[in-house]
């Protein structure tokens, strides 16, 4: 039960939106759905909870778990629900507890995003 509602760059199992920076300049909806993620990834809060999640033993953290970055807990749900919303992480809730996690095909999106293109 997911309560994500991904963008189209960040559903698993679908191609990235935006080819590699350096391949060809990226159309307007390329580049709006790619400024969501970056603008989400932007606060260092953000950037240390999804790293937290991201980097968690099986892919997946319990809020429980991601909560000490050094704000209240209150702010912690604000910039996970932040992250949620620019389609980078999902949520299912079990019992009294919320975990999180990055779809693999979330940090391939950002990968190929950074990329150098290839040369042929």
């Amino acid at each position: 039960m997911s309560n994500a509602a991904a963008l189209p760059l960040l559903q698993p199992d679908v191609a990235p939106c935006c080819p590699p920076l350096a391949e060809r300049p990226l159309t307007a909806e390329e580049a709006e759905r790619a400024a969501k993620m970056f603008k989400a990834l932007g606060d260092p809060v953000r950037l240390r909870l999804f790293s937290s999640v991201a980097s968690h033993e099986g892919g997946e953290a319990c809020v429980c778990d991601i909560s000490d970055v050094g704000v209240s807990q209150p702010t912690v749900s604000h910039h996970l629900k932040k992250l949620k919303e620019a389609g980078l992480l999902s949520s299912e809730r079990r019992g009294t507890w919320v975990y999180y996690r990055v779809e693999p095909a979330v940090l391939a999106a950002m990968g190929q995003l950074l990329t150098k293109a290839a040369t042929a």
